[in-house]
């Protein structure tokens, strides 16, 4: 379920050097896209901090991500260039007309990749059943259709 990208700096060190991998599912490639195209469960709700370990491991696997694209609620800080590893990610603030619970990522001539977001504070189980739920090419629903579907099953937990 984890893509290996390295290994994550401790919190109380800022220093990308030693990244932890993100805990990352995708869709298999030899299916169409869905709504979502896999999740992503970062430690927490600090973008700058989280980032470089999920750019990594698409930029080795997918293409170098240029851009991203979220709702401006989902994360404290919403700055417009986060740097990661050789390079710097642009990001678009959206407040209307875009999923909460969703990450875009852009890598120029490769095309896009939207992630349901799994709430950093989520129970374990809870957010191994989203990121498999996401991954699933059966399904065809929306990171917010997602995270819903998961708050009404038993034993979900807070959501």
């Amino acid at each position: 379920m984890n893509a290996p990208t390295g290994q994550r700096a401790s919190p109380d060190r800022k220093q990308p050097s030693s990244l932890r991998p993100a805990r990352l599912t995708l869709r298999p490639p030899s299916f169409p896209p869905g709504p979502v195209s896999g999740a992503w469960w970062p430690r927490s709700d600090d973008l700058p901090a989280e980032l470089p370990a999920l750019i990594e491991a698409f930029d080795a696997s997918w293409g170098r991500v240029t851009r991203l694209a979220a709702h401006r609620s989902a994360w404290p800080q919403a700055p417009c260039d986060l740097p990661v590893a050789g390079h710097t990610v642009r990001a678009a603030w959206y407040t209307s007309g875009f999923d909460p619970h969703a990450i875009r990522l852009f890598a120029y001539g490769v095309g896009r990749r939207d992630l349901l977001v799994v709430p950093p504070g989520i129970e374990e189980a809870t957010a191994e059943r989203l990121m498999t739920a996401a991954a699933d090419p059966a399904l065809h629903l929306t990171a917010t259709a997602l995270l819903a579907d998961a708050s009404e099953s038993p034993g979900a937990g807070d959501i």
